[in-house]
């Protein structure tokens, strides 16, 4: 039997034999694979997560941890664990991103700050890895690797490797000394659901106990989409208020409080445009290819405000984003 055979078996034993609907959900960045299951009384969500790609120990156990407190998560109603099969409830196909332009965009943001806030005061769980600087330096590691290397193959000079490595070193020391909370990790606009009138949240499974500031920039400087400015202003200082409210830091001045969040976003876009490059170059998905560019005008831009980040804004604006462009111009011929 081919896997989707065995999950459908799956699913008619869950079901009775019961008839029903199965419809594939796409755009997952990982292995796991995503379907949407109607019955003639109810619809579910099929996840296949096959256990010799995924580790589901996190998914499960996570699922358990952030349901205690309070937060809603994808139920999950049944599983065959051996084979990476699990039905889950359903929370419906609005996400975040469907509701940017909405006039309420600011209001929705306010209240996911205040949910991450209280996501981050989560007790740590024996699962969640510490972000330290070994984690850090491994996504850092995603930028040289799958971009610079792979992607628009160049070598990275002797002077260029010490100072890239000085910039590392700086991002790095910045995370590290934020307080450390539970951090989602991909908490942005296609992560966060609309469900009920309640926000919902999917991709958990890879929570750490990391920096402050890490979910916040994932939130507010999303891969997918960028605030204006001025709106950004407003929801950072929002920000800066809540985290204060919620005890999550103290003794800490605005100025370093932004200065940590500049820092920890270039980090996470440096990592995200490797991984789109890997995702193109490793699981044959071009559907991120056009995330790059924003990607890293995000790094140009915001490591162009530090003096000790000169380097990093100049070498990808002039090196790195050229390159990147003639090769996407190449990939799509």
């Amino acid at each position: 039997m081919t896997r989707i055979e065995h999950l459908k078996k799956f699913i008619t034993k869950y079901f009775d034999g019961q008839a029903y609907e199965l419809e594939a959900i796409t755009g997952d960045a990982s292995f796991r694979r995503y379907f949407r299951v109607a019955t003639s009384t109810q619809q579910l969500i099929v996840m296949d997560s096959d256990p010799h790609k995924v580790n589901n120990l996190p998914y499960i156990t996570l699922n358990k941890v952030f349901t205690k407190q309070g937060f809603l998560l994808p139920e999950i109603l049944a599983s065959d664990q051996e084979q990476g099969f699990f039905i889950l409830t359903d929370l419906g196909q609005t996400h975040l991103a469907d509701l940017l332009e909405d006039e309420h965009r600011e209001d929705y943001y306010q209240q996911l700050i205040t949910l991450n806030a209280q996501w981050a005061q989560t007790p740590p769980a024996s699962i969640m890895l510490p972000y330290d600087q070994a984690f850090i330096k491994r996504e850092l590691d995603i930028f040289s690797q799958w971009l610079v290397a792979d992607f628009i193959n160049i070598e990275i000079n002797e002077k260029q490797q010490s100072l890239w490595q000085q910039s590392c070193h700086l991002l790095i020391k910045t995370m590290l000394e934020q307080p450390q909370v539970t951090m989602h990790r991909d908490y942005h606009s296609r992560n966060i659901m609309r469900c009920n009138q309640q926000w919902a949240i999917i991709d958990y499974q890879d929570a750490v106990q990391g920096p402050l500031c890490y979910d916040l920039v994932s939130l507010l400087r999303d891969c997918y989409f960028k605030l204006p400015n001025a709106q950004l202003t407003r929801l950072l200082k929002y920000s800066f208020d809540e985290f204060k409210q919620h005890k999550l830091m103290a003794d800490v001045s605005y100025d370093e409080f932004t200065y940590w969040f500049d820092l920890t976003g270039l980090q996470r876009h440096l990592k995200a445009a490797g991984i789109f490059c890997r995702l193109y170059l490793r699981d044959g998905k071009k559907g991120y290819l056009d995330n790059i560019v924003p990607t890293l005008d995000y790094i140009i831009e915001i490591a162009a405000k530090y003096d000790e980040l000169q380097f990093m804004s100049q070498w990808v604006a002039n090196t790195i984003k050229p390159k990147v462009i003639a090769k996407l111009k190449e990939s799509r011929q």
